[in-house]
C-alpha cells in the first residue's frame, strides 16, 4: 500500500497581513491531483490543519471542499487527520462521526472514560489497500497537552511530561498489537517537538513544556513501521532514523522559510516492511524575495528596489518581499521611502528588517518590533540588563515552563 504524509497546513494563515488562501487552495488542488496520480491508499495529515484555534469560515470551507472532492474522486482513500497545537481539539472532533462514514477520520484530542481510561478505538484507524484488504493500523495520536497525560504513578526521578507521553504511546501501541493480524503494519502519528528536531526561525513554538521536554524517538516502538510527524516546518528525519519523519509544511509560513524545500512524503509498504520513502516537492505558486541579498545602506537598498523587475500578475500571486536595511540609527519615514521606491511594482512588501551598525545582537532587539522576536529573546535581554549576564539553565527552564503553561491555556 502507499500512504502520503503531510502536515502543518495552517489553513487561514496570514503573513504580515497578507492572506495565504490562494497558495493554500493551489496546494490542496495539487495534493488532490497527486493523490490520484500516485494512486495513494491513505492520506495522513499530522496536525496544525488550521493556523488558529478559531479559524475563519473560509478556511473550513476550503478544507471541506477538499475532503468532498476526495470522497467523490477517490472513495476508497482513507484519510486520517490529527489535531496540532494550533488546532482546537473540540472543533476538530465535532464532525468526527459524519466524516468517519466517508472514511475521513479527524482526531482533535484524546478521550477518556469516567474512570480515566484511554479510548483506544477512537485513535486506532484501520487502513485498507485498493483491493479493500486491511493492511495497516494507524495510531492517530493528536497533540498532547499536559492535562492529557497520566503521571500519578511515576517516580520522583521521572521526567513527568516525557514519561507521560511514553506511557500513552506504549498503551496505544499495545492496543494496536492486540488487534493487528499477520503482515499488517503499525503506523505512528504525532504532533510534537522531537529531540534533534530543527526549528525554523520564527514560525514554530516549542511545545510540551519547552526545549527541555523534546521527546526522544524511543517513544515509538521498534515494530512501528513508519511515523508521520507534524509541528516542525523543515522536512527532516528524527535521530537519523529514516522511518521517523517530519514532512514539513507545504508552504513557507515565515519569510525565514523561503529556502525550505517544501514537500510531502510518499511511503510504500509491503506488509510490515517499508519498501520506499519518496519526497515529492510541492510547487511554489507565490515567490518570496529578499532585497538586498545582504543588509546594505538605505540609498543602495532604494536603488535596488527601484531597479527590481517583476512580471505583472494578480495581487494574490505577487511575490512577498522582505527588505533588509543597514542603519546607524533609527530612520524616520523608512517604510514610506521603501514604499515609494516600490511604487507601481507588482510585489507585496511583507517586512522591513533594520540592521544597526556597531551594536551587538541584544541591543539591536530594541529596534525590532515585538512580533519579530521570540519570548526567549526578550527574556534573555531583560535578564542581562537587570542582572548582567545570561540566565542559568534552571532559570531558563522555569521561563520555558511558564511560557508553556500560558500557551497551553491559550490553546
Amino acid at each position: 500500500m502507499k500512504i502520503l504524509h503531510t502536515s502543518d497546513w495552517h489553513l487561514g494563515h496570514q503573513l504580515h497581513g497578507y492572506s495565504r488562501d490562494y497558495e493554500h487552495q493551489a496546494f490542496l488542488d495539487w495534493l488532490a491531483e497527486t493523490l490520484e496520480q500516485q494512486q495513494i491508499d491513505a492520506l495522513l495529515v499530522a496536525g496544525d490543519i488550521f493556523d488558529t484555534a478559531n479559524p475563519p469560515a473560509s478556511a473550513w470551507r476550503m478544507l471541506y471542499r477538499f475532503m468532498a472532492r476526495l470522497a467523490k474522486t477517490m472513495p476508497q482513500l482513507d484519510v486520517v487527520m490529527i489535531g496540532g497545537n494550533h488546532d482546537s481539539p473540540s472543533k476538530l472532533d465535532a464532525p468526527h462521526e459524519l466524516l468517519k462514514a466517508f472514511d475521513l477520520h479527524m482526531v482533535g484530542g484524546i478521550q477518556r472514560d469516567e474512570n480515566g481510561q484511554l479510548d483506544h478505538q477512537r485513535m486506532l484507524v484501520p487502513l485498507t489497500n485498493k483491493s479493500g484488504e486491511q493492511t495497516a493500523w494507524v495510531l492517530a495520536v493528536p497533540f498532547l497537552r499536559s492535562a492529557d497525560l497520566r503521571t500519578e504513578d511515576l517516580g520522583e526521578d521521572d521526567d513527568r511530561l516525557i514519561k507521560g507521553v511514553e506511557t500513552l504511546y506504549a498503551e496505544m501501541t499495545q492496543a494496536a498489537r492486540e488487534q493487528k493480524k499477520m503482515n499488517q503494519a503499525l503506523i505512528g502519528m504525532g504532533h510534537a517537538f522531537m529531540a534533534s528536531g530543527k526549528l525554523s526561525e520564527m514560525s514554530e513554538r516549542r511545545v510540551l513544556g519547552g526545549n527541555q521536554h523534546a521527546l526522544p524517538a524511543s517513544i515509538f516502538a521498534d515494530d512501528v513501521s513508519y511515523v508521520a510527524l507534524g509541528h516542525l516546518h523543515l522536512p527532516q528525519m528524527v535521530a537519523k532514523q529514516e522511518h521517523i519523519r517530519y514532512s514539513g509544511s507545504p508552504l513557507p509560513l515565515s519569510m525565514s522559510e523561503r529556502r525550505y524545500k517544501h514537500q510531502v512524503v510518499v511511503v510504500e509498504l509491503d506488509g510490515e516492511q517499508v519498501v520506499e520513502i519518496e519526497s515529492v516537492m510541492v510547487p511554489r505558486v507565490v515567490d518570496m524575495l529578499k532585497v538586498p541579498a545582504s543588509p546594505a545602506p538605505l540609498d543602495q537598498v532604494l536603488d535596488e528596489l527601484i531597479a527590481l523587475e517583476s512580471e505583472e500578475m494578480p495581487r494574490e500571486q505577487q511575490p512577498l518581499l522582505e527588505v533588509h536595511v543597514l542603519l546607524d540609527k533609527p530612520q524616520a519615514l523608512l517604510r514610506e521611502k521603501v514604499l515609494q521606491a516600490l511604487d507601481g511594482k507588482p510585489v507585496r512588501l511583507a517586512k522591513i528588517t533594520p540592521h544597526y551598525q556597531q551594536q551587538d545582537q541584544q541591543d539591536s532587539l530594541g529596534h525590532r518590533r515585538l512580533s519579530d522576536v521570540s519570548p526567549q529573546q526578550v527574556f534573555a535581554l531583560s535578564w542581562s540588563k537587570k542582572y548582567d549576564g545570561e540566565p542559568n539553565e534552571e532559570m531558563s527552564a522555569a521561563f520555558e515552563s511558564l511560557l508553556f503553561q500560558l500557551e497551553d491555556t491559550e490553546a
